[in-house]
Protein backbone atom coordinates (compact mmCIF):
# COMPACT_ATOMS: atom_id res chain seq x y z
CA UNK A 1 0.00 0.00 0.00
CA UNK A 2 1.61 3.46 -1.21
CA UNK A 3 1.59 6.45 0.95
CA UNK A 4 -1.85 7.93 -0.72
CA UNK A 5 -3.48 4.69 -0.47
CA UNK A 6 -3.14 4.73 3.10
CA UNK A 7 -4.26 8.08 4.04
CA UNK A 8 -7.37 7.71 1.91
CA UNK A 9 -7.78 4.68 3.60
CA UNK A 10 -8.05 6.41 6.75
CA UNK A 11 -9.73 9.23 5.47
CA UNK A 12 -12.12 6.32 4.55
CA UNK A 13 -12.93 4.89 7.57
CA UNK A 14 -13.36 8.13 9.79
CA UNK A 15 -15.96 9.55 7.27
CA UNK A 16 -18.75 7.53 7.88
CA UNK A 17 -17.93 8.05 11.51
CA UNK A 18 -17.85 11.69 11.79
CA UNK A 19 -19.94 13.63 14.70
CA UNK A 20 -20.21 17.33 14.68
CA UNK A 21 -21.45 17.61 18.34
CA UNK A 22 -18.83 15.31 19.22
CA UNK A 23 -16.29 17.13 17.92
CA UNK A 24 -17.51 20.60 19.12
CA UNK A 25 -17.31 19.05 22.26
CA UNK A 26 -13.57 18.06 21.79
CA UNK A 27 -12.07 21.21 20.16
CA UNK A 28 -13.81 23.03 23.53
CA UNK A 29 -11.78 20.36 25.67
CA UNK A 30 -8.63 22.03 24.21
CA UNK A 31 -9.95 25.21 24.23
CA UNK A 32 -10.90 25.57 20.67
CA UNK A 33 -7.41 25.33 19.23
CA UNK A 34 -7.89 23.03 17.02
CA UNK A 35 -10.56 20.93 14.70
CA UNK A 36 -12.04 17.38 15.03
CA UNK A 37 -13.93 14.94 13.39
CA UNK A 38 -15.67 13.85 16.22
CA UNK A 39 -14.20 10.62 17.27
CA UNK A 40 -12.98 9.24 21.08
CA UNK A 41 -10.60 7.58 21.00
CA UNK A 42 -12.12 3.55 21.10
CA UNK A 43 -14.18 4.85 17.94
CA UNK A 44 -11.15 5.88 16.11
CA UNK A 45 -8.54 3.17 17.18
CA UNK A 46 -11.02 0.14 16.32
CA UNK A 47 -11.99 2.27 13.13
CA UNK A 48 -7.93 1.89 11.38
CA UNK A 49 -6.98 -0.93 13.76
CA UNK A 50 -6.29 -2.94 10.79
CA UNK A 51 -4.39 -0.48 8.83
CA UNK A 52 -2.03 0.15 12.05
CA UNK A 53 -1.68 -3.37 11.99
CA UNK A 54 -0.13 -3.89 8.38
CA UNK A 55 3.78 -4.60 8.37
CA UNK A 56 5.57 -1.63 7.92
CA UNK A 57 8.59 -2.15 5.34
CA UNK A 58 11.40 0.71 6.90
CA UNK A 59 11.54 3.55 9.84
CA UNK A 60 11.92 5.71 6.75
CA UNK A 61 8.06 4.36 5.25
CA UNK A 62 6.88 4.35 9.22
CA UNK A 63 7.73 7.87 9.50
CA UNK A 64 6.89 9.17 6.23
CA UNK A 65 3.42 8.10 6.83
CA UNK A 66 3.07 9.88 10.89
CA UNK A 67 4.09 13.03 8.76
CA UNK A 68 1.33 12.89 6.14
CA UNK A 69 -0.76 12.30 8.77
CA UNK A 70 -0.10 14.95 11.05
CA UNK A 71 -0.59 17.67 7.96
CA UNK A 72 -4.07 16.76 8.19
CA UNK A 73 -6.26 19.47 9.65
CA UNK A 74 -8.34 17.35 11.90
CA UNK A 75 -6.78 16.39 15.39
CA UNK A 76 -7.50 12.71 15.02
CA UNK A 77 -5.24 11.72 12.26
CA UNK A 78 -2.18 13.39 14.79
CA UNK A 79 -3.67 10.49 17.38
CA UNK A 80 -3.98 7.91 14.74
CA UNK A 81 -0.19 8.93 13.45
CA UNK A 82 0.94 8.24 17.58
CA UNK A 83 -0.87 4.96 17.48
CA UNK A 84 1.12 3.98 14.06
CA UNK A 85 4.34 5.23 15.85
CA UNK A 86 3.61 3.31 18.97
CA UNK A 87 2.70 -0.06 17.41
CA UNK A 88 5.97 0.12 15.40
CA UNK A 89 8.20 1.93 17.29
CA UNK A 90 10.75 -1.21 17.25
CA UNK A 91 11.77 0.23 13.36
CA UNK A 92 13.13 3.77 15.06
CA UNK A 93 16.31 4.25 16.63
CA UNK A 94 17.50 7.15 18.24
CA UNK A 95 18.64 8.83 14.87
CA UNK A 96 14.93 9.38 14.09
CA UNK A 97 14.03 11.10 17.15
CA UNK A 98 15.17 14.44 15.59
CA UNK A 99 11.99 13.74 13.16
CA UNK A 100 9.81 13.10 15.65
CA UNK A 101 10.98 16.66 17.16
CA UNK A 102 9.46 18.17 14.42
CA UNK A 103 6.34 16.73 14.71
CA UNK A 104 6.15 17.15 18.42
CA UNK A 105 6.88 20.77 17.56
CA UNK A 106 3.79 21.24 14.78
CA UNK A 107 1.05 22.45 16.88
CA UNK A 108 2.22 21.52 20.24
CA UNK A 109 -0.31 21.01 23.13
CA UNK A 110 -0.11 18.32 26.02
CA UNK A 111 -1.83 15.49 23.75
CA UNK A 112 0.28 15.41 21.10
CA UNK A 113 3.73 16.30 22.83
CA UNK A 114 2.69 13.23 25.84
CA UNK A 115 1.84 10.95 22.86
CA UNK A 116 4.95 11.37 21.24
CA UNK A 117 6.69 11.60 24.50
CA UNK A 118 6.00 8.36 25.22
CA UNK A 119 7.15 7.19 21.44
CA UNK A 120 10.43 8.94 22.03
CA UNK A 121 10.57 7.37 25.53
CA UNK A 122 9.90 3.55 24.31
CA UNK A 123 12.78 4.12 21.77
CA UNK A 124 15.34 5.72 23.40
CA UNK A 125 14.99 2.97 26.19
CA UNK A 126 15.07 0.30 23.59
CA UNK A 127 18.16 1.70 21.41
CA UNK A 128 20.97 3.33 21.91
CA UNK A 129 20.24 4.71 25.57
CA UNK A 130 23.57 6.48 26.01
CA UNK A 131 23.19 9.06 22.62
CA UNK A 132 19.78 9.40 23.09
CA UNK A 133 19.61 10.71 26.16
CA UNK A 134 22.52 12.64 25.59
CA UNK A 135 19.93 14.56 22.86
CA UNK A 136 17.67 15.06 26.15
CA UNK A 137 20.15 16.46 28.25
CA UNK A 138 19.86 19.16 25.52
CA UNK A 139 16.43 19.03 25.00
CA UNK A 140 15.84 19.78 28.81
CA UNK A 141 17.46 23.43 28.30
CA UNK A 142 15.36 24.14 24.89
CA UNK A 143 13.60 27.30 24.74
CA UNK A 144 10.51 25.35 23.54
CA UNK A 145 8.57 24.57 26.65
CA UNK A 146 7.44 21.70 25.01
CA UNK A 147 10.65 19.93 24.42
CA UNK A 148 11.76 20.56 27.87
CA UNK A 149 8.23 18.98 28.90
CA UNK A 150 9.26 16.03 26.21
CA UNK A 151 12.73 15.78 28.29
CA UNK A 152 11.33 15.62 31.47
CA UNK A 153 8.68 12.96 30.70
CA UNK A 154 10.81 10.96 28.34
CA UNK A 155 11.38 8.05 31.41
CA UNK A 156 7.89 7.67 32.26
CA UNK A 157 6.81 3.93 32.74
CA UNK A 158 11.27 2.52 32.40
CA UNK A 159 10.91 1.77 36.52
CA UNK A 160 13.69 0.55 37.64
CA UNK A 161 15.74 1.16 34.65
CA UNK A 162 15.26 4.84 35.46
CA UNK A 163 18.37 7.19 35.23
CA UNK A 164 17.53 8.46 38.53
CA UNK A 165 20.24 10.53 38.16
CA UNK A 166 18.53 12.30 34.80
CA UNK A 167 15.07 12.57 36.43
CA UNK A 168 16.16 14.39 39.97
CA UNK A 169 18.44 16.78 37.69
CA UNK A 170 15.91 17.35 35.55
CA UNK A 171 13.71 18.57 38.24
CA UNK A 172 15.87 20.60 39.89
CA UNK A 173 16.55 22.30 36.84
CA UNK A 174 13.21 22.99 35.94
CA UNK A 175 11.69 22.86 39.25
CA UNK A 176 11.88 26.98 39.06
CA UNK A 177 9.66 27.24 35.91
CA UNK A 178 6.92 29.13 35.91
CA UNK A 179 5.39 27.08 33.47
CA UNK A 180 2.09 25.31 34.58
CA UNK A 181 2.78 22.29 31.64
CA UNK A 182 6.78 22.22 33.27
CA UNK A 183 5.10 22.36 36.31
CA UNK A 184 2.63 19.72 36.39
CA UNK A 185 5.59 17.38 33.66
CA UNK A 186 8.07 17.41 36.56
CA UNK A 187 5.62 16.54 39.52
CA UNK A 188 4.02 13.72 37.16
CA UNK A 189 7.67 11.67 36.86
CA UNK A 190 8.66 12.05 39.82
CA UNK A 191 4.89 10.42 41.06
CA UNK A 192 5.73 7.39 38.37
CA UNK A 193 9.51 7.08 39.82
CA UNK A 194 7.91 6.89 43.59
CA UNK A 195 6.01 3.72 42.64
CA UNK A 196 9.52 2.24 42.45
CA UNK A 197 11.77 4.65 44.72
CA UNK A 198 9.32 6.07 47.01
CA UNK A 199 12.45 6.97 49.35
CA UNK A 200 14.54 8.82 46.61
CA UNK A 201 11.54 10.81 45.64
CA UNK A 202 10.44 11.70 48.75
CA UNK A 203 14.09 13.08 50.07
CA UNK A 204 14.80 14.66 46.63
CA UNK A 205 10.89 16.81 47.24
CA UNK A 206 11.90 17.62 51.06
CA UNK A 207 15.46 18.97 49.99
CA UNK A 208 14.07 20.96 46.59
CA UNK A 209 10.63 22.01 48.25
CA UNK A 210 12.09 25.85 48.27
CA UNK A 211 12.33 25.82 44.41
CA UNK A 212 8.98 23.20 43.56
CA UNK A 213 5.61 24.62 43.08
CA UNK A 214 3.01 23.62 44.78
CA UNK A 215 1.44 22.10 41.89
CA UNK A 216 4.89 19.95 41.40
CA UNK A 217 4.83 19.04 45.25
CA UNK A 218 1.27 17.76 44.85
CA UNK A 219 1.52 15.84 42.14
CA UNK A 220 5.32 14.12 42.89
CA UNK A 221 3.44 13.04 46.70
CA UNK A 222 0.04 11.77 45.96
CA UNK A 223 0.86 8.66 47.33
CA UNK A 224 3.99 9.82 49.73
CA UNK A 225 3.82 12.12 52.56
CA UNK A 226 6.75 14.02 53.64
CA UNK A 227 7.03 15.96 57.15
CA UNK A 228 8.49 20.07 57.08
CA UNK A 229 10.69 20.63 59.74
CA UNK A 230 8.32 21.25 62.34
CA UNK A 231 7.31 18.50 62.00
CA UNK A 232 3.60 19.08 59.76
CA UNK A 233 3.11 17.16 56.84
CA UNK A 234 3.27 18.65 53.29
CA UNK A 235 -0.53 20.10 52.19
CA UNK A 236 -1.60 17.65 49.95
CA UNK A 237 0.65 14.58 50.82
CA UNK A 238 -0.94 11.46 52.14
CA UNK A 239 0.66 7.89 52.99
CA UNK A 240 -2.58 6.01 52.70
CA UNK A 241 -3.69 6.67 48.86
Amino acid sequence: MTQDQFIDSVEAAFAPLADRAMAVRMERYLLDRYVFIGLPAPTRREAVMALIAQPMASAQSLLGLAQALWKKPQREYRYTAIDLLVRHRRLLASSDIPALRELLETDSWWETVDGLTSVIGAVLRGSDRISGQAMMDQWVNDGNFWVRRAAMLHQLGWRLETDRHRLFDYAERLGPEKEFFIRKSIGWALRDFARWEPESVRQFVQCHIAILSPLTVREALKRLQVVKPDGASLPGTNSST
